[in-house]
């Protein structure tokens, strides 16, 4: 029985085993989300050394990358071992808590184990076994990641943006969620929309209402969803982070002089509008016509 003719006569397994996954990819997008950002303002802080200082050799650092050193508890620096470091279930079996010193683990860590493994079982129930679903389940990690950068650094890294963006071409180029004109034109409006947006927002107000890296990502939206998607995308990210904000200052005190990131509800909106947007499109569309 080949693997296709197993998930048609057991289509439940591959959603389960997706979700499964999902939560082993999503302990690994804690180490992304955690490493990135620090692994790229070193790069940036060594590239400025060597620019403002030449000829004089930089210090010899540990390796840190996304693989090493070990992960190791931030309070006491325990090495997490491989059974303290199973998806959920260590941070249960610990008790949320680190087994050398006491210290209390962050609960985001199974937060987004569970995220992922709950948005993981979506996708690959919506679109079944298949390239789709492959692809949508990258989509779907990826956005996870820039989501939860972009929360605490407002940071959307290029090392993350660019590769989505040429994978979305690809994909397309086989017409697998969209057609590869669509694609190509739903990356090039992605970007010039938010930069014409952010140029006069910039002119009338003299500040920047976002970075660059929202135009990537939106840009990289594009080149999965088609541009015939992006109204929606930018319709709800907007709707979504007006609501939020305005809840953030009326609940939780917040000073509304602070920024807040784009990028998370941007995220949000694409992974709608790779399940149902073109349902949702539909749907407005005919009420449009009959009201």
């Amino acid at each position: 029985m080949s693997v296709t003719q197993f998930f048609g006569d057991y289509p439940v397994m591959f959603p389960l085993l997706a979700g499964v996954l999902g939560l082993i990819i999503g302990s690994f997008l804690n180490v992304v989300i955690h490493r990135l950002p620090i692994m790229l303002d070193r790069k940036w802080r060594e590239q400025c050394q060597e620019l403002t200082e030449t000829g004089r050799s930089s210090p010899e650092r540990e390796t840190f990358n996304l693989i090493r050193p070990r992960s190791r508890c931030p309070h006491c620096g325990h090495p997490i071992s491989a059974l303290e470091n199973i998806p959920v279930l260590s941070f249960i079996w610990l008790k949320g808590k680190c087994s050398a010193c006491g210290r209390p683990i962050s609960r985001r860590y199974p937060a987004i184990e569970l995220l992922t493994a709950i948005l993981s079982l979506v996708v690959a129930w919506r679109f079944g076994f298949g390239t789709a679903a492959l692809g949508g389940l990258i989509l779907a990690w990826a956005l996870i990641a820039l989501a939860f950068i972009d929360y605490d650094r407002q940071l959307l890294p290029d090392d993350i943006t660019l590769p989505l963006l040429w994978l979305g071409l690809l994909l397309n180029s086989f017409a697998v969620f969209t057609s590869l004109q669509s694609a190509v034109i739903g990356a090039i409006a992605g970007y010039v929309s938010l930069w014409g947006v952010y140029q006069l927002f910039k002119l009338i107000t003299g500040k920047e209402g976002m970075g660059y890296g929202d135009f990537k990502l939106f840009a990289a939206l594009g080149a999965w969803l088609g541009w015939q998607n992006l109204p929606l995308v930018i319709l709800l990210s907007s709707l979504l982070g007006a609501v939020v904000g305005l809840a953030f200052i009326l609940f939780f005190g917040r000073d509304r002089h602070l920024p807040i990131p784009f990028g998370p509800f941007l995220c949000f909106a694409g992974w709608i509008a790779l399940l149902w947007g073109d349902h949702i499109t539909r749907f407005y569309l005919q009420i449009a016509r009959f009201s």
